[in-house]
């Protein structure tokens, strides 16, 4: 495919914009090569600015679950435009849609919109901390919760050290609050609560893992998460910024069947517009300004625009339930072709998935944390997505992303996708 126009167009972007980008993963840094610039999309595909028409993996990273340019959602957008775009006042459409999450997610009563999952997780965070009185929270390797200071965490020497910053810029008073956990290791946070008994406010994790590749729970982790959590009095956050309202009506937690103390979505409930939220029980969510003494606020949270986009994606959900199912089939279909023609190659990979979100692993391990994803042969993932990308298909550009199927996909274009990677599995 020729890719002209994205080049001169990132050639120029990078004299105005660091990186010539606007989020990091879209510079094409860890695969290589030059980001391709979009014009438009619809449905299951994405046009860019050489005409190229391309199958989309990404669903703008996964709040385009019914395909892109959804009717029902630009026809709302549409209309709620001509009345004003931002007013900085209450609208009806915010208790409409307020009322319509906390009606399909479990364990919630009130629900605050914010502007992006960063911002939610953020917030989540101060409250936990707000509520409990205490300063430490205990997060996972390889599990990302926005850029807020507090989460640009890594380990030291081991996972359950205090963590040092993983960016300049964020200041060790900040990092010392940030302990550092194993994905899928109980054990390692059990350490971590006894080490630090009545000073950890929450744990915040992401229920089913989507940016070390798609990784899930193992039995009886999570389940260990909330007894340790009762056990000392700290609050359990679900990071559902990327499963919320996507896995299933009440995201996670009605798929895992586990209770969260307060929960993060973006994505999904914006439906492509930049949103967040973050909710809980009433005794926690009255702990929030201007009921209680932890404070947040911004003068485009409950956007109309946004809320109008979010209302008539839910609303959608809501009503064809059926939806989740065609695209968990959907993703089951994709991960058993793509599997059986890495094999037949005798390609050594790992495919992960839960309900609409995957992800190919080339590496011979089991993967099931950070540490584990990091085995990858990231040469073979450079070829594997560039020559997908020659193919017509658009997968993250990143080995350590999720993949995001959108309900939009039909099973012939499933089909292509997999005899495509049967073209390029001979050059892995």
């Amino acid at each position: 495919m020729i890719y002209q126009r994205s080049s001169a167009l990132f050639a120029e972007a990078e004299k105005y914009i660091p990186g010539g980008v606007n989020s990091p993963v879209r510079a094409f840094k860890s695969v290589g090569g030059t980001p391709v610039f979009i014009e438009k999309a619809k449905g299951a595909y994405l046009y860019d600015e050489d005409g190229n028409r391309l199958i989309d993996y990404i669903a703008s990273w996964g709040p385009m679950i019914l395909g892109h340019a959804h009717d029902p959602v630009i026809n709302a957008v549409t209309e709620k435009a001509k009345k004003g775009t931002s007013f900085g006042m209450p609208t009806e459409t915010e208790t409409e849609i307020a009322k319509l999450a906390v009606s399909m997610v479990p364990n919630i009563d009130k629900i605050r919109f914010v502007n992006s999952g960063t911002e939610a997780c953020m917030s989540a965070v101060r409250l936990a901390r707000g509520y409990t009185g205490r300063d430490k929270v205990i997060k996972f390797a390889g599990c990302y919760h926005g850029h807020s200071d507090a989460f640009l965490i890594q380990a030291g020497s081991g996972a359950m050290t205090f963590g040092t910053p993983n960016s300049p810029g964020v200041p060790r008073g900040t990092a010392k609050d940030t302990l550092l956990a194993t994905y899928n290791d109980p054990e390692s946070v059990k350490t971590l609560f006894e080490a630090n008994k009545d000073d950890i406010a929450a744990i915040i994790i992401e229920p089913i893992a989507g940016n070390m590749g798609c990784i899930l729970p193992e039995k009886g982790f999570l389940e260990g998460l909330r007894s340790l959590c009762d056990e000392y009095g700290a609050l359990l956050i679900f990071d559902e910024v990327m499963t919320g309202f996507r896995l299933a009506k009440g995201g996670a937690q009605e798929v895992l069947g586990i209770r969260a103390d307060i929960v993060t979505f973006g994505k999904v409930i914006g439906g492509g517009m930049p949103v967040g939220a973050f909710a809980s029980r009433n005794e926690i969510m009255d702990h929030l300004a201007p009921l209680g003494p932890v404070y947040q606020a911004g003068t485009l949270s409950g956007n109309p625009l946004a809320m109008s986009a979010g209302l008539a994606m839910l609303t959608e959900l809501d009503q064809k339930p059926e939806t989740f199912k065609s695209l968990e089939e959907k993703t089951q279909y994709l991960h058993k072709g793509i599997a059986r023609i890495l094999n037949k190659h005798g390609v050594p990979h790992q495919i992960n998935r839960m309900g609409s979100m995957i992800s190919v692993h080339f590496t011979e391990v089991e993967v099931r944390d950070f540490d584990s994803s990091a085995t990858g042969n990231n040469d073979t993932f450079k070829k594997f997505f560039h020559g997908m990308l020659n193919e017509g298909i658009h997968l993250p550009p990143s080995a350590f992303e999720s993949w995001f199927l959108n309900d939009a996909l039909s099973y012939e274009d499933l089909d292509y996708t997999i005899n495509a990677v049967d073209k390029i599995a001979p050059s892995l």
